[in-house]
């Protein structure tokens, strides 16, 4: 459980209510239930009525592994790897069929599999980099359907507020109520930047890099499954495998993008 999100996001909305605080300002100035159903709720219209339902489901089921944070470090996979490797060298590929219950994750039990099945190198290769590229699908469009939430968000809060100010050039009859209903009126351009920046863009921001994490992390299993494969020394593989996580973590020879999350998109 990492939790990074969580706790930024308290920061980020403490901060709020200390400035709200501070300017002696009225919190239910802020919380009018129409401006914010109309932001919150047509954001997440229009972000689904521009992506697919299967986009929406992704993009839904993903928060779930947004909050959590990524399933273990690279790093971590390093021993498993290794060990690996020393049964291997010991034992033989077919003995590795006794470590599936005992794997870190699915990916690096299909892999076992795999090797314990005979899988030639070539097509072992190719069935690993076919998971990876779709685990990096799937998170680039979750992140992707928040960041349209994100560009979304202001625009709709103008909407509101030129909805509101609609309605306020209507009651110029009744200057008493002028100032509380252009006050209110701004309160939909408030919730539709503070919830991109503090809701929505954070959440894709988070998406993309548990999604270049989890891809390191799977990059390192297949290149060790392969090393293990074609009998690499358990000590070389441990030296290569830290080097490709720690000193050049970018420089990876798997067959898929460096940047399979579309961040530059």
């Amino acid at each position: 459980m990492d939790p990074a999100f969580i706790i930024g996001v308290i920061v980020a909305f403490g901060a709020l209510v200390a400035m709200i605080t501070m300017e002696g300002a009225s919190f239910q100035a802020l919380l009018i239930p129409a401006p914010m159903i109309l932001v919150l709720g047509s954001t997440i219209g229009v972000g689904i009525a521009s992506h697919t339902l299967r986009d929406t489901r992704l993009a839904a089921a993903s928060l779930g592994r947004m909050v959590r944070g990524p399933r273990m470090t690279p790093e971590a996979v390093i021993p498993f790897l290794v060990g690996y490797a020393e049964k291997a060298r010991g034992e033989g590929l077919l003995a590795l069929e006794q470590e599936l219950e005992g794997a870190p994750d699915d990916f690096t039990r299909q892999a076992l599999q795999a090797l314990a099945d005979g899988t030639d190198a070539e097509d072992l290769r190719t069935v690993m980099d076919d998971e990876i590229e779709a685990a990096s699908s799937r998170t680039r469009v979750a992140a992707r359907f928040f960041a349209s939430l994100g560009g979304y968000a202001p625009t709709i809060g103008i909407v509101g507020t030129v909805v509101s100010l609609t309605h306020v050039l209507e009651k110029l009859d009744e200057p008493d109520h002028l100032g509380p209903m252009i006050a209110a009126a701004f309160v939909a351009t408030l919730w539709g930047l503070l919830s991109a920046n503090f809701i929505w863009n954070p959440i894709a921001g988070r998406l993309n890099r548990i999604g270049a994490v989890e891809l390191e992390r799977m990059t390192l299993v297949a290149e060790g499954m392969l090393a293990i494969q074609a009998g690499s020394a358990p000590h070389l593989l441990k030296e290569r495998l830290e080097a490709m996580s720690t000193v050049r973590p970018k420089d990876k020879k798997a067959k898929v993008s460096s940047d399979p999350l579309g961040e530059d998109a």
